[in-house]
């Protein structure tokens, strides 16, 4: 049992680097639609508990990324209306620097 523990271990953390890098070029559109499908997943029966909890942190990452990816919509939307007459967008990376 316990070597059954640690080789899923260690798929899981090649797996989880390969998500990690195909996850952050998700847009936000993207993740909604991932999103739609994991909860789908999660709602069909016969799923086994490992692949339940690895569709449930996917889906928790997505939430998260597509929060990130809202905060910094809303604010270049403030620094677009904040400006008055002189409407420009700052990147975020000034902003947070």
């Amino acid at each position: 049992m316990a070597e059954w523990i640690a080789a899923s271990r260690i798929s899981c953390r090649t797996r989880c680097k390969v998500t990690d890098r195909m996850q952050k070029s998700l847009t936000l559109e993207g993740r909604l639609r991932r999103l739609e499908e994991i909860v789908g997943q999660l709602e069909a029966e016969g799923l086994e508990l490992e692949q339940a909890l690895s569709l449930f942190e996917e889906g928790v990452t997505h939430i998260r990324e597509a929060e990130t990816a809202l905060a910094a919509a809303e604010l270049r939307v403030e620094e677009l209306l904040g400006e008055g007459e002189d409407l420009r967008t700052v990147p975020l990376r000034e902003v947070e620097g």
